[in-house]
């Protein structure tokens, strides 16, 4: 019979960041961004079943069989955490887990540029880390917060679905919230975060307009608010908020975020170019008074252009970050233009036709 419980530990020992288990195929592993199949006998769905069961938590036991889709954490103690998601496909059960390591890494050892310190000494808004699923959204924002725990005196509200790193109190407070375990959705894990005395709230995921609502009046109200959300870059961030909304109220919420957006965060991981492993490029984005009219004036095109330009407030474009590695040898040309969202800019920068500058 399959063994979960020594399959994570191998995973975990080979630096895998995900594990999938189907019915009918050979268990496999996500490591530096490749799936790797595993040389074992293809899993029955009797094994899957009995897989759900042992990873659920006490709370869904009983009922895990009966769920169509449903995401809780569990512990191997001493190896990792990690994020299991069950769903069905076909009928029969699926099961993805993604690895969570228990050292929180600083800023600098996940090689993130220094901008990014600029939002942990904030002290209200809205910050967002973007990035599509598996860019290390998670670790950065872990990353971000330890930082203010370790640094500032502050309380800290985390809201997750379900809780990912686990905190120890610092400098800080940090009170940590599963939904469906500790409050019933985001919505509400924010509504009565804001009786709480909090100083920033971090947002594990912007899923819905409900959220988005309510992640912005915490916000307005004076708190530092961090979130992820599912976008490529800032200005497709922008018009993913701007765009949960009825074409009525789309004026007033971009007047509404054109005051409380502080900056973005948006990435994606590159292969190194030796070696295993691989590295973040980033677009920074940091929320000036031009930037704010833009975003008001609905001019969003007009923002990307102004990053482009240089240093300013550290800011980055994707681009820029990916030619930067690019230059110190630690990733490919294919695997820059491979990352890049505007490959034909990219190649312009490599053949020398940018005479842009970073500062």
């Amino acid at each position: 019979m399959f063994n979960i419980v020594e399959f994570l530990k191998q995973a975990v020992s080979i630096g895998a960041s995900d594990v999938h288990l189907h019915v009918g195929d050979h268990p496999a592993v996500r490591r530096d961004g490749r799936i790797i199949k595993i040389d074992m006998p293809v899993l029955s769905e009797h094994e899957i079943t009995d897989i759900c069961r042992e990873l659920a938590p006490l709370h869904l036991k009983n009922d895990i069989l009966s769920l169509l889709d449903v995401d809780f954490s569990y512990e191997i103690k001493g190896i990792s955490r990690f994020r299991v998601n069950v769903s069905r496909q076909l009928a029969q059960y699926a099961v993805v887990i993604r690895t969570i390591p228990y050292p929180i890494k600083k800023i600098p050892e996940l090689h993130l540029p220094d901008a990014i310190n600029q939002f942990t000494e904030m002290e209200n808004g809205l910050v967002l880390v973007t990035g599509p699923t598996g860019s290390g959204k998670s670790t950065t924002l872990a990353s971000m917060l330890d930082h203010i725990n370790t640094n500032q005196q502050k309380h800290i509200i985390t809201i997750e679905d379900p809780v990912e790193f686990i905190f120890q109190n610092k400098k800080s407070i940090v009170s940590q919230r599963q939904l469906l375990v500790d409050t019933p959705t985001f919505a509400d894990g924010i509504k009565y975060a804001l009786r709480q005395d909090p100083d920033i709230i971090f947002i594990g995921e912007i899923r819905d307009r409900e959220t988005m609502a309510s992640a912005l009046k915490a916000a307005e109200t004076g708190h530092l608010v961090f979130a992820t959300i599912h976008t490529n870059n800032a200005i497709q961030t922008v018009n993913r908020i701007i765009n949960m909304y009825t074409p009525a109220d789309r004026p007033f919420v971009r007047s509404q975020l054109s005051e409380i957006l502080r900056g973005t965060i948006s990435q994606k991981l590159v292969p190194l170019a030796k070696g295993v492993g691989r590295r973040p490029a980033c677009e920074i984005l940091v929320v000036t008074s031009t930037i704010k009219d833009f975003i008001e004036k609905n001019e969003l095109e007009q923002i990307y252009d102004l990053v482009k330009k240089g240093s300013f407030n550290q800011m980055l474009t994707l681009n820029m970050s990916l030619f930067e590695m690019l230059q110190q040898g630690l990733i490919t040309e294919d695997a820059a233009l491979t990352a890049s969202s505007n490959r034909n800019e990219l190649q312009q920068m490599i053949r020398g036709v940018y005479h842009g500058t970073r500062g």
